[in-house]
């Protein structure tokens, strides 16, 4: 069973932001840097009668008549007559613009602005042009357009087209007023510069965690500039079957921040830093990449007022601001949003070019803008509240919290749910994406009002999708509301899960949990109980012992207890169910009985997950047994605490890193792992009278392969050792022995075999066995 807080990264929550509202447009205004606010020209236009004119200029409007999209439209032309102004302020022709598509588009008379707010009373259009020789992209200030609701709104939808505006750097918000009346869910707030929706690209900070800028505001911006992005004559995508995955849950910056990753420093904890060590990925095995959040996320969001959490710095992602925009920070070099775009490219075809596919792990359950007593507000709350976010209106229009985090993003509404369709297929098209984790995905089969829904809007449209047809989808089944739906998370024979079930059963096992084995048993044959049902396979069971959010696999064999000091919270946050065991001593150890013990545990865990049909999935650093020194909740640190440390891994190549990487190749080898339908009786003989004893912690198997192969598996979670009859090698076969964890490196696995296996095996004190017959 999972307790709701084991999936919590902070009080039964995931990290809410502590980040104060987005600054005032007032204060907005006054600054001289994007980078620390802003200065603002009141350049201002309407689309109405009124002009609203700087100080300085004097403005006339021509009105003549103009064809537009079929139409008769009333052009206007701004011309500043002020000499003082003459070379800061452009000129522009301004139409009434269309509806679709929402974002900002190119069209032939020029760039399209359209954004969808239902209850808004009043929109205004801010844009930033670059100014010539300037490094600072807000340097000339910003300029405002006033929509006209006449002119300039169709339905729901706000939108206006401006002649002659730059292609490329151009930077754009909104200020939107709305009513005020909170108890109806609203909460505009025409202060706010607003971040578009369906922005492709968003600015803020150049660097990553650079803390002069740490205040910085974010904006989107477009490109159409630039020439497609070349993805070669001979790309292909990768196309793995789902039952062939080994997926490797990883973090784009914390795999080579590191100093010791032996990077230039400008490419550090980036996507091309990523693309230098893909020769790691394939020496040990795995096909596919589970990215942790990549969208646009503020990492200094706990750092905009004091509070216990002000040291920390959000490396996990885990709050998203925009859903189209690639993390900018990400890109090398300080690039901006356009370079980590392309960058963000050439990852995914580098990755693709080496056979691996690239999964997201992507957040549409809430976003950054946190709740109503610290709100940060930087979008989706200033644009419109009350459909964007689920909302109590029997109580206040308080916001609904089944994310943890303070807000819960409303994805059964027709325009949000259509806003995350949009966006999920950007990044196939745009981005080649091959699936996504949905991260506490239980969100998503909620109703508007918070209620469960037996057949989700939402979770269908994902599965029926034309464009998202060729990718995987896997849920997180669980919400920190308490819907959890391990094996019944509503799949239309498409979805696959996180199977957290498959995780405790195997951790309770392996540490010599009484009564575990049947359990053990059903999670390594495909977890029939929960997945044998209608057309679903072994396959939409993606199996894991570890992930993100918890214990390192190192950890889980070292502690007993989380050490969460160093988060802020005095211990209170992570999980307290972990089902660990330290095997004899709490922590950093000296005796070698011990550390042997922790290390031929972890090579339990990976034999038993790289042998269990479903998709195995471990975490980035397992393979070297990185230890976060017992913090199970290290999303604020970016540090060595989830920074990968090449030098360790060079320290155990020979040894730790040879097994797992051994054991992945074998199991891609060999089919007899990955069966496309569960296993019946002609598949696995289970060695086992003892089913009903729950002080039996030992567990032996044989899976046949039909080709005439033949793998014996034995488990044995007891403190002593177990003698086993071996049962007779296939005709003109005879066993031989691939791996033994009992055995030091390199005979803990042989690929080619050790022959001599008799009728019996010893095997040792919390160890495994894997036995095939040649």
């Amino acid at each position: 069973m999972l307790h709701s807080s084991f999936i919590s990264k902070s009080n039964g929550t995931k990290f809410p932001s502590f980040a104060s509202a987005n600054a005032t447009l007032s204060s907005f205004r006054a600054s001289s840097h994007f980078q620390m606010g802003l200065k603002w020209s009141r350049i201002a236009f309407s689309s109405s009668s009124g002009q609203r004119l700087s100080s300085k200029a004097r403005s006339r409007v021509k009105h003549r008549t103009a064809n537009v999209y079929g139409r008769q439209a009333r052009e206007r032309v701004l011309e500043e007559e002020a000499p003082e102004m003459a070379e800061a302020t452009p000129s522009f022709k301004i139409f009434p613009g269309q509806a679709f598509p929402l974002g900002a588009s190119e069209v032939d008379n020029g760039i399209n602005f359209a954004i969808f707010s239902q209850h808004a009373t009043a929109v205004t259009l801010c844009l930033s042009l670059p100014q010539r020789g300037e490094l600072d992209m807000l340097a000339g200030g910003m300029i405002e357009f006033s929509l006209d609701p006449n002119l300039n709104k169709t339905g729901d939808i706000w939108h206006i087209c401006i002649e002659d505006l730059p292609r490329s750097n151009v930077l754009y918000g909104y200020c939107i007023d709305g009513p005020k009346d909170s108890d109806k869910g609203h909460r505009f707030d025409s202060n706010n510069v607003l971040i578009d929706p369906y922005a492709k690209l968003v600015e803020g900070r150049r660097n990553f965690g650079d803390a002069k800028h740490k205040l910085s505001k974010f904006l989107g911006t477009y490109d159409f500039d630039s020439l497609p992005f070349d993805w070669g004559e001979d790309y292909k995508l990768p196309n793995i079957p789902e039952r062939e995955l080994v997926v490797y849950e990883m973090n784009v910056r914390a795999f080579t921040a590191d100093e010791s990753s032996c990077l230039d420093q400008d490419i550090r904890g980036t996507y091309a830093g990523l693309i230098e060590k893909i020769p790691h990925l394939l020496e040990l095995g795995i096909n596919a990449v589970e990215l942790l959040p990549v969208f646009e996320f503020d990492e200094f969001e706990f750092q905009r007022r004091p509070n216990p959490r002000d040291h920390m710095i959000n490396t996990w992602g885990y709050s998203t601001i925009n859903f189209f925009a690639p993390m900018s920070r990400y890109g090398s070099g300080g690039g901006g949003a356009v370079s980590a775009s392309r960058e963000f490219k050439e990852m995914v075809k580098a990755l693709h070019g080496a056979g691996i596919e690239v999964i997201l792990d992507v957040v549409y359950n809430h976003t950054n803008e946190a709740d109503d007593k610290h709100p940060y507000t930087t979008s989706f709350r200033g644009i419109d509240n009350k459909v964007y976010y689920m909302v109590d209106l029997n109580n206040k229009g308080q916001l609904l919290n089944f994310s943890g985090c303070g807000n819960t993003f409303n994805c059964n509404h027709p325009v949000v749910m259509e806003l995350i369709l949009d966006s999920l297929r950007h990044w196939v098209v745009e981005y080649h994406i091959d699936g996504f984790r949905f991260d506490l995905a239980s969100v998503l089969c909620r109703g508007t009002d918070g209620s469960p829904l037996g057949a989700p809007p939402l979770i269908r449209a994902i599965a029926k999708d034309a464009t998202l047809s060729r990718c995987k989808i896997i849920a997180e089944p669980w919400d920190c509301g308490g819907l959890y739906l391990v094996g019944s998370f509503p799949n239309w024979d498409r979805w696959a899960e996180w199977n957290g079930k498959y995780r405790d059963d195997l951790r309770r096992f392996i540490k010599g949990d009484p009564g575990m084995k049947g359990a053990f048993a059903t999670r390594v044959s495909g977890s029939a109980d929960l997945y044998r049902k209608n057309k679903r396979k072994p396959y939409h069971s993606v199996n894991f012992v570890i992930a993100h959010d918890g214990f390192t696999l190192r950890d889980l064999v070292s502690y007993n207890s989380k050490h969460n000091e160093a988060n802020g919270e005095g211990g209170n946050d992570g999980s307290n169910d972990n089902f660990s065991w330290n095997c004899g001593f709490e922590g950093e150890t000296d005796n070698v009985d011990i550390i042997a013990l922790r290390f031929r545990q972890m090579k339990n865990f990976h034999l038993a997950l790289m042998v269990s049909q479903g998709v195995p999935m471990m975490l980035m650093g397992d393979e070297y047994g990185h230890t976060r020194y017992g913090n199970n909740n290290s999303y604020g640190h970016d540090t060595a605490l989830n920074n990968f440390q090449w030098q360790q891994l060079n320290a155990r190549k020979s040894d730790h890193f040879r097994f797992f990487s051994e054991v992945i190749h074998y199991r891609q080898k060999h089919r007899v792992f990955s069966h496309e339908n569960f296993l019946d009786r002609s598949d696995v003989t289970w060695h086992e009278d003892n089913w009903d004893n729950p002080d039996s912690k030992f567990l032996a198997f044989t899976l046949h392969d039909k080709g005439g192969g033949e793998i014996y598996l034995a488990f044995n979670a007891h403190d002593f050792f177990v003698k086993v009859s071996i049962p007779p090698a296939p005709p003109k076969r005879r066993w031989f022995r691939v791996v033994d964890t009992n055995l030091a490196s390199p005979d803990d696995f042989v690929g080619e075999g050790v022959p001599g296996i008799g009728s019996t095996y010893n095997v040792a004190p919390y160890s495994s066995i894997l036995l095939e017959a040649k």
